[in-house]
């Protein structure tokens, strides 16, 4: 039987907020416990409803149930999601939400925070339905300040050394030049993160490899701080990485060669490269350039 939205709506308006708060945890419980999709979507559609802060009960749309599907990694549910709703799924939430309504949707930064690869792709997936424009400024646009300090996702993916969500960002057309508020590109944050401790040292060079194919020029904050602290940084980055960032040297031919095969490569087979195209360890490609 199809649902009649009007009667919705007014079963809605009689909610109270205690109510709201028993189905909207009841909800959180079964996206958590991942049951089935066809139980969350009749929950979603026909019994669950969340308090807005205007006192206003309201069903949670596909975008809100998306952000639920991501924190707890249910990903059956955010493919029935994204490909029912396609790009509605990724629409802004409301305020109880997101409270920066004028920063990017936040599935991005939820995605990349709690590392969830998986729906990460399928989210990419979707965002091919955009059109350029749209998906440039949904990539590059900055997040809420308040949770990610208005950081865009490429920025995110470099603070928390996430190389898959960086990668997946990077092949599907992010921009790696775009500037938080205080000036900082991703690669600025990503040496930020280098430079605070040698934890998970492997990972950032990752990720250093990865944003260094995307950039064919070398344009970011930090170049004058790693000119002024020469030894530090070769230390930190290896010497073929420390001229390249500083500018004293142009990348290796391998290098070049790899940034020309990136921009040509279609982002849905990035996964599909023969391991030894990945710059998984990029002190290892520079030894290979120097052998």
């Amino acid at each position: 039987m199809p649902l009649d939205l009007g009667m919705y709506d007014s079963r809605a308006e009689y909610k109270s907020e205690k109510q709201c708060q028993r189905t909207s945890f009841a909800f959180y419980q079964a996206v958590r416990d991942l049951l089935p999709v066809w139980v969350l979507e009749d929950m979603r559609t026909m019994e669950v409803f969340h308090w807005e802060d205007d006192g206003r009960a309201c069903a949670y749309s596909p975008c809100e149930a998306l952000l639920y599907a991501l924190v707890h990694d249910h990903q059956q549910y955010a493919r029935y999601l994204l490909n029912r709703y396609s790009v509605r799924a990724l629409e802004m939430p409301s305020r109880s939400f997101c409270c920066c309504q004028a920063s990017t949707t936040p599935h991005l930064n939820v995605a990349i925070r709690y590392n969830r690869i998986n729906i990460l792709k399928m989210i990419m997936d979707s965002v091919r339905d955009f059109t350029e424009t749209e998906r440039q400024n949904y990539l590059n646009r900055h997040g809420c300040v308040h949770i990610d300090g208005g950081k865009t996702a490429l920025q995110l993916a470099c603070d928390l050394v996430r190389p898959e969500c960086l990668i997946l960002l990077l092949g599907h057309g992010a921009c790696p030049y775009v500037t938080d508020r205080s000036g900082n590109t991703p690669l600025d944050c990503l040496l930020n993160q280098i430079c605070q401790s040698d934890f998970d040292m492997r990972r950032k060079h990752v990720c250093l490899g990865y944003l260094i194919l995307f950039m064919p020029e070398m344009r970011f904050r930090m170049k004058s701080q790693l000119q002024g602290n020469a030894l530090q940084w070769q230390v930190l980055l290896g010497d073929q990485a420390f001229h390249w960032l500083a500018g004293t040297a142009p990348p290796s031919l391998f290098v070049q060669a790899m940034q020309k095969l990136m921009r040509s490569i279609p982002p849905e087979q990035l996964d599909s490269l023969p391991d030894f195209l990945k710059p998984l360890d990029f002190r290892l490609h520079q030894q290979q350039d120097v052998a």
